[in-house]
């Protein structure tokens, strides 16, 4: 038999069996990270696998231990042999809520991300309350925990801190610190968190043009562990809030802000000196003048500060990328 005589393979049998088609993603991944929270694990999974079997959405659970020093990841382990579903990455150390955060978006594929806290305090069953108020075209719903079971000293700083965050941030939630949110898979595809950042995903996530809604979620009280959270959360929340106001207003601008301060400096020190040149001029002296020094030191920290501004402005133009200056909602054609 001459070449040209020679069968030929069907197409398929030449490149071999088909792939198996890769399972699809589930509908919701909802993230939990944890640290030190081995009582609530099991308890936790099972509500939450409970609630989304019964509302017929197929989920996974992923849980983000953060570096705990009891049985956490144990708990997840015997969690995950009673349902597949579960989920865990577990970070070699503690690296801070917004790291467990990150690993969990990362790790997890859902289109829709549900994340909530690992203690209990977090009602399970809201969950499909919060699916639905996506449904109604929201990007982002963040819990409100309008009626707190906690200790007097964490309520009270919270409010006012949330009704600073508020006013500075011009985002109208009441609960910035609630980690019981659901998000669209695009905003956090879109949004960049590290620090403690992740209490401000929402202002992010307004200043990129998503919609971001709120939801009143029971909160129940704290069963087991204690809370790993203290006083300097505030202070350190006050100067997260600082640098997320910075970077959405003034990232791509920032002679906006060194300018303002600039010219404001310069000014008043120009203001001051003119007046004290035209008393030299009168022929007094200015040698007993401490207005003198103030008004030649605001000047040079005028400059100084304006000079800044134009050097940020050089660095921002250098690495420029067109697609930061906005997000895209749709596409058609």
């Amino acid at each position: 038999m001459t070449a040209m005589e020679q069968p030929q393979q069907s197409p398929s049998l030449a490149r071999g069996p088909a792939p198996a088609a890769a399972n699809p993603p589930p509908e919701v991944s909802v993230i939990v990270p944890v640290l030190d929270e081995e009582g609530s694990i099991l308890e936790l999974a099972a509500q939450v696998g409970q609630v989304l079997a019964d509302s017929d959405t197929d989920y996974e659970i992923v849980f983000v231990d953060d570096g705990s020093s009891d049985a956490t990841s144990k708990k997840v382990h015997e969690a995950h042999a009673a349902n597949e579903r579960v989920r865990l990455v577990r970070l070699r150390r503690n690296f801070g809520k917004a790291a467990a955060l990150c690993a969990g978006f990362e790790a997890s594929s859902g289109p829709i991300v549900v994340t909530m806290d690992g203690d209990l305090q977090d009602e399970p069953s809201e969950i499909p309350r919060f699916l639905a108020k996506l449904d109604e075209g929201f990007d982002l719903v963040s819990g409100w925990k309008k009626t707190r079971h906690d200790p007097a000293n964490k309520r009270w700083p919270s409010k006012l801190f949330n009704w600073a965050t508020r006013r500075l941030a011009q985002v109208d939630l009441h609960d910035f610190n609630c980690g019981f949110k659901a998000y669209r898979r695009e905003v956090l595809d879109q949004i960049a968190i590290y620090g403690e950042l992740h209490r401000y995903i929402p202002v992010l996530a307004s200043r990129r043009g998503f919609r971001v809604g709120e939801l009143a979620v029971a909160h129940n009280p704290r069963r087991h562990g204690v809370s790993k959270y203290g006083w300097d959360r505030y202070y350190k929340g006050l100067l997260d809030l600082i640098t997320v106001l910075f970077i959405t207003k003034y990232t791509r601008r920032p002679l906006h802000l060194f300018g303002a301060i600039g010219l404001a400096c310069f000014g008043a020190g120009f203001v001051i000196n003119a007046y004290l040149a035209t008393l030299w001029a009168l022929g007094e002296s200015l040698s007993n003048r401490p207005l003198l020094l103030l008004g030649v030191l605001l000047m040079l920290v005028g400059i100084q500060v304006l000079t800044s501004g134009l050097i940020g402005e050089m660095i921002t133009f250098k690495n420029f990328r067109r697609t930061d200056t906005y997000s895209v909602k749709e596409r058609l054609g």
